[in-house]
């Protein structure tokens, strides 16, 4: 029998590797033993199951469970994870020929709203670390700026926390959004565990935000692929936005992924809370040992400036190995140690914790970071590290939905420069466009292309998967 992704998951399974990676159940079971439950709840929409499309009964007041929860007016499944809730959320305020304000370092997803959707978009810039090599926070005095020489801009969608676990000043932000009337949206991906200690970043929805969305499979025990939609304020009209989730979701929803939120968030209010803090603690003990290692760098809570790195998410483990890249220490963990990190970069190694992890997990990566720092001589791997990293300005030659459906041709990166982009080129992880359609590409994009390259950076959007061809407009 041929079974080629059970059998590459099954090989996953039989190594035993300790996650660092989302989603954040870890393969454990949290109050239910899912693997003798999963294929008797595999149901579709019969008596007594509700409907997703239009809940009135089971599935319905689990979301009132979970805005009770999470502190939000009205709380929405999506089952087409936070990508669908992001579609979802955008169109739900806007209307085509609107224009956003968007992140530049946001998620894939809301550039594809923003082509479904038919908006023009502008771009605020979150502020470049150079001692740390990282993108941190945006400000709200730039949004403002951006706000006040563009009175037409609809809404303002940013991400909190980064990839990274670095957080904005969500607060004064939506303060900043609200005083010109305007929405915003927060993609709240990765922090859906904030919501449940006070050791943690404040939440989107306590800060003010009008709608946020989580990957509650990221970070909380449920399965991929389940998030949830919260809104936050008055501003929001919840019927339309019931209908734009709608849309985006499928017309035969899971009921396994909405059983995992059902139970994602009843953990929590059972037992979870008290193992969070348990990890919390755990991670801050841990993270000071590392600290005191020669090679070793930790980005935790005291590169706080309460300005673009208002706050940081202690449940991500954001290191550095001197001398090797973050890459090839993720390779090393994998190879050596049977850790798997949830990403890595040209500098950092991120290892994602949950409250599914244990104390025993953690000194295992612990102990895996202070052998490679001690054992792996500098210039054993890939060590081509620059000595900054490159905050691209993007040139904008047209929207993002024309150039997405004008003509194409596929040339060779090295020879286009000069050229507008036709397509997206993304590092994945964590899924942040370099480029975009009709962006035109210029020496410096190029350059640094080719380094997360020769750092082992994975990217999407090369015509045919050949890494050297990529689509320009005609």
């Amino acid at each position: 029998m041929k079974t080629p992704i059970i059998d590459g998951l099954m090989k996953y399974i039989m190594e035993e590797n300790v996650r660092f990676h989302m989603p954040g159940h870890k393969g454990k079971e949290a109050l239910l033993n899912w693997r003798n439950l999963i294929p008797q709840i595999d149901v579709t929409e019969v008596d007594g199951t509700d409907n997703l499309h239009n809940p009135e009964s089971i599935i319905l007041k689990s979301q009132e469970l979970a805005a009770n929860t999470f502190g939000a007016k009205n709380t929405f499944y999506s089952i087409n994870g936070t990508t669908g809730g992001i579609y979802g959320s955008i169109g739900a305020i806007t209307k085509p020929g609107d224009t956003v304000l968007i992140q530049r370092n946001c998620h894939r997803s809301v550039y594809n709203a923003v082509i479904f959707n038919q908006l023009n978009s502008e771009y605020i810039y979150p502020v470049y670390n150079k001692e740390w090599n990282i993108l941190t926070g945006v400000l709200a005095e730039d949004i403002e700026k951006k706000i006040k020489n563009n009175l037409d801009i609809k809404a303002i969608i940013i991400t909190n926390p980064s990839y990274y676990g670095i957080c904005s000043n969500i607060q004064e932000i939506a303060k900043v959004v609200h005083k010109y009337n305007k929405i915003l949206i927060v993609d709240e991906a990765h922090g859906s565990h904030f919501n449940f200690s006070n050791n943690l970043p404040v939440t989107a929805i306590e800060a003010g935000a009008d709608i946020c969305i989580q990957s509650t499979h990221k970070t909380l025990p449920a399965f991929t692929q389940a998030s949830m939609v919260h809104v936050g304020t008055n501003r929001v009209d919840n019927d339309r936005l019931r209908k734009m989730i709608s849309m985006y979701q499928t017309t035969s929803p899971s009921y396994i992924l909405m059983a995992s939120l059902d139970m994602a968030r009843a953990y929590m209010e059972e037992k979870g809370k008290i193992n969070l803090e348990k990890m919390i603690r755990k991670i801050g003990v841990t993270t000071t040992h590392l600290k005191g290692l020669d090679r070793v760098k930790i980005f935790d809570q005291e590169r706080i400036n309460y300005k673009d790195i208002y706050d940081f998410d202690t449940m991500k483990i954001l290191f550095q190995i001197e001398g090797i890249s973050g890459s090839s220490v993720e390779k090393i963990l994998r190879k050596k140690y049977n850790i798997q990190l949830e990403m890595s970069d040209s500098f950092y190694g991120v290892a994602l914790c949950s409250v599914m992890d244990t104390e025993e997990d953690i000194d295992k990566l612990a102990n895996a970071i202070e052998n490679i720092s001690e054992l792996e001589a500098d210039g054993n791997h890939n060590t081509k590290i620059s000595t900054k990293i490159s905050n691209i300005l993007p040139n904008v030659n047209m929207s993002l939905h024309d150039a997405f459906n004008r003509s194409k041709k596929t040339i060779r990166l090295s020879e286009a420069k000069g050229e507008v982009s036709g397509s997206f080129l993304i590092p994945y992880p964590p899924g942040i466009p370099i480029l975009c359609p009709g962006e035109i590409i210029t020496e410096e994009i190029i350059t640094y292309i080719q380094f997360l390259r020769s750092n082992n950076i994975q990217i999407l959007g090369y015509k045919d998967n050949n890494l050297e061809n990529i689509e320009i407009i005609r």
